[in-house]
């Protein structure tokens, strides 16, 4: 299909939506100027230290840290959410949000995800599903117990080094805090916060007026959970799905397809339902 005529099918899908599902992967952020990580050039090239030291996002990302080497865990998940917080989310969510007050569209997001992107871009908490967590909230990395609380803590890092200054603590035993984060191979992750957005959005999808139309943005193969979503929507709930992907955009008929970035894809579609 044509890119102008993909622009024009994926206006109509919204123009005539009952239902709207956002769905979010690392590409979402891009346009914000967040790194996406993609390959061990895109994480290095966010973050040079690791590149000298030969450690890879998985590598980084690994829970086993904030029990070995706290400062170092805490060098990169603090790094993150001192860039998270300091981050403007881009127009592309305002048009997402404008989308559901002009066609009256109930909504929900799901995201990969952990920046809290949404929730600063003024969505609704209890309208968001972060399937691995979110950096904004912390628990035990024991865990003690299946706490989960806000993450408010300031965590300098030596850019040089990549080690944290200062250690969060648990509330309740004071071994090392970590983010509430699903990470690579982590079997003490605590999903309770997770599960309970999931049943949530389990309970949109029961409740959710037809027809529905899930804008998928950002979400590439090598970690595929928002892409199958998106799928699995259309197969079973009858969703039509807008992939938006400048890298990764096919998508089987009669669905759409939008080879660009997300705000790219998001502002030709506005300016379609606009014209």
């Amino acid at each position: 299909m044509p890119h102008e005529q993909a622009i024009d099918k994926a206006a109509s899908l919204i123009r005539f939506a009952r239902s709207l599902i956002i769905t979010a992967g690392a590409g979402m952020g891009v346009d914000s100027g967040l790194p996406d990580f993609r390959g061990p050039g895109g994480f290095w090239k966010a973050y040079p230290p690791y590149e000298r030291l030969g450690i890879s996002f998985i590598e980084a990302a690994n829970p086993d840290h904030f029990r070995r080497d706290p400062a170092f865990g805490w060098g990169f998940y603090g790094h993150r959410a001192n860039l998270y917080r300091d981050t403007v989310p881009h127009e592309g969510f305002r048009i997402l949000r404008e989308w559901i007050a002009r066609y009256a569209l109930c909504a929900f997001v799901v995201t990969s995800n952990v920046d809290g992107q949404f929730q600063k871009a003024g969505f609704r908490e209890e309208e968001i599903l972060e399937v691995h967590g979110s950096i904004h909230y912390l628990q035990c990395s024991l865990p003690c117990s299946p706490a989960v609380w806000e993450n408010r803590e300031d965590v300098p890092v030596d850019p040089d080094t990549m080690r944290a200054r200062h250690i969060p603590r648990c509330l309740r035993c004071g071994a090392v805090a970590r983010p509430c984060i699903l990470m690579f191979g982590d079997g003490a992750w605590i999903p309770d916060r997770t599960a309970r957005k999931e049943r949530l959005f389990q309970r949109f999808l029961t409740d959710m007026d037809d027809p529905a139309v899930v804008v998928e943005m950002g979400a590439g193969t090598a970690v595929p959970t928002i892409r199958n979503l998106g799928e699995r929507l259309a197969g079973s709930r009858g969703a039509a799905l807008i992939r938006i992907n400048p890298r990764e955009p096919h998508v089987a008929p009669p669905h759409v397809s939008l080879p660009c970035g997300a705000l790219e894809g998001l502002r030709a579609i506005e300016a379609a339902l606009k014209g």
